[in-house]
């Protein structure tokens, strides 16, 4: 009896008439069969990479040890360390990067707590509603910055501004908000803080599903109340998650840039200027070079510290 799998005899008789020699289908396979086939699905990722991130990176690097008008080529010339040691040296650039430190609480600290919040009542109240609940807390931070800034503008216009208004009607006498050299930055850092808290309820919200239910029993049966339970169980269960609402916190900081600029693009008298919307001015001022050799220092900076902040909050693994 003729086994399945065998080949016909006439298929067998065909081929050897044509001339044609039956090879494994291993050794037609070629490329999609060989060693190389792993590095060709990385290829595409790999490709991007290298042209949107790679490249940039070290064009960036490059253009910061040179002195460039942006205009000709000719016109560059190798400046060395120079512009960075202009940057560490300028007062301007100390006064922005200080800014940016005065949103680190605004921008880290009070994004986090206010997610935090919300993120347990929906954990534990169990409230009806609860993905219409979710999304509407979490639109503030899928919404553009610059969408964002234009509206809180509006909102807070000393003259026709909801805000205000509301304010006037209830006998007090508003700032200007925006306009005002004590205010302004502080009110920036709100609007950035409103933004940024809808990631932080997400994250945080996640973080408490994945605690096991075993531990709030345990918790409970050791006579435990509702706030015993959230330090004693929720809190060190959201260690993870609190590294990475922390970092991306801090990330968002100082690369603060988009609200600024719609709100008070820097002002009153540069009370708001960043590193960010000052790298961009000199950029603007045809000093690439100088721009270029900030944004390195912007980018180190922010690595460090994130990194900083993971150690201190993420896995010791």
């Amino acid at each position: 009896m003729r086994s399945p799998s065998a080949p016909e005899p006439s298929a067998i008789g065909s081929d050897l008439a044509l001339g044609v020699r039956s090879e494994p289908v291993t050794r037609r396979r070629g490329l999609a069969g060989s060693a190389w086939e792993p590095y060709l699905y990385l290829l595409p990722a790999l490709l991007i990479f290298t042209l949107f991130v790679a490249v940039p990176v070290v064009g960036t690097v490059g253009l910061s040890l040179a002195h460039w008008d942006g205009i000709a080529w000719s016109s560059a010339s190798f400046a060395g360390w120079h512009n960075y040691t202009r940057a560490l040296t300028e007062g301007e650039f100390w006064r922005s990067i200080w800014h940016n430190i005065q949103l680190v609480p605004f921008f880290v600290i009070l994004p986090a707590i206010l997610g935090l919040i919300p993120a347990a009542i929906v954990h534990q109240v169990r409230l009806k509603g609860t993905p219409v609940f979710r999304a509407g807390l979490f639109l503030p931070y899928i919404m553009p910055g610059v969408l964002i800034g234009v509206v809180w503008r509006w909102l807070l216009n000393p003259v026709f501004g909801l805000i205000n208004s509301s304010l006037k009607k209830l006998g007090f006498q508003p700032p200007t908000w925006l306009g005002d050299f004590t205010w302004a930055l502080p009110t920036v850092g709100l609007i950035g803080a409103w933004a940024a808290y809808g990631f932080c309820f997400v994250v945080f919200l996640a973080g408490m599903q994945k605690i096991s239910q075993d531990l709030y029993e345990a918790a409970r049966l050791d006579g435990a109340n509702t706030w015993q339970e959230f330090f004693a169980v929720t809190l060190p269960g959201l260690r993870r998650e609190m590294a990475v609402v922390l970092s991306v916190n801090l990330i968002n900081a100082l690369r603060a840039f988009d609200v600024i600029k719609a709100t008070t693009d820097g002002g009153p008298g540069k009370q708001t200027e960043v590193v960010a919307l000052y790298m961009i001015n000199v950029f603007e001022a045809r000093q690439v070079g100088y721009g270029a050799a900030i944004a390195v220092l912007l980018a180190v900076t922010t690595l460090a510290l994130s990194l900083l902040v993971l150690r201190l909050f993420g896995e010791r693994e």
